[in-house]
C-alpha cells in the first residue's frame, strides 16, 4: 500500500519556489483528484497520504504552506492532526510556523465542522462533495502569493 505520494511540477512559472500543499484524506479517490487538479492549476508542489500518521509525518519532516484534511477520518480526524503537528511545530528548536488549514468534509454541517471554523489556524471548511474551482479558489484566498499555472 502506498504511504505516502509527492507531485512535482517541472516546470516554475517564475523564480519563485511553487508553494508546499499537503493534502490528507483517507479517500484515495478523491486524494489522487485533488492532487492532480492542484498540480496542474497551481504553481504548487503536493505531497499527499491517505493516512493522518504519514500526513503528520511528512508534517514534521518538510515545511508547508498550507494543509488541506479531510475532517473526518478514522482514528486522527483533520482537526486532530492538525493540533498534533502544531504542538510539535511549536517545540521545534526553532519553532516552525504553522500553516493555515482548509477542511474538507462530507460532514460539513455538523456543528462541531461549524465551530471549528473560529480555531486559530483554521481557514476555511469545504463541504463534499464540492466542484474543483471551488477548492482551487479558496487555495488562492488562503495562500498569498500561489500563481496559476496559465
Amino acid at each position: 500500500m502506498k504511504q505516502a505520494q509527492t507531485s512535482r511540477k517541472s516546470t516554475p512559472v517564475s523564480d519563485d519556489s511553487p508553494k508546499q500543499i499537503l493534502i490528507v484524506d483517507d479517500e484515495v479517490p478523491l486524494l489522487r483528484v485533488m492532487r492532480e487538479a492542484l498540480t496542474a492549476c497551481l504553481h504548487c508542489d503536493v505531497d499527499s497520504s491517505p493516512q493522518p500518521e504519514y500526513g503528520f509525518e511528512l508534517a514534521v519532516r518538510k515545511a508547508y504552506d498550507l494543509f488541506i484534511f479531510d475532517f473526518a477520518m478514522p482514528m486522527i480526524d483533520g482537526t486532530l492532526l492538525f493540533f498534533l503537528i502544531g504542538k510539535v511545530y511549536n517545540n521545534m528548536e526553532p519553532p516552525r510556523t504553522v500553516p493555515p488549514l482548509l477542511l474538507v468534509s462530507g460532514k460539513g454541517d455538523e456543528k462541531r465542522a461549524q465551530e471549528l471554523l473560529k480555531e486559530p489556524g483554521v481557514v476555511g471548511l469545504i463541504p463534499k462533495p464540492f466542484a474543483m474551482n471551488r477548492l482551487l479558489e479558496k487555495i488562492k484566498e488562503c495562500v498569498p502569493g500561489i500563481e496559476a499555472i496559465a
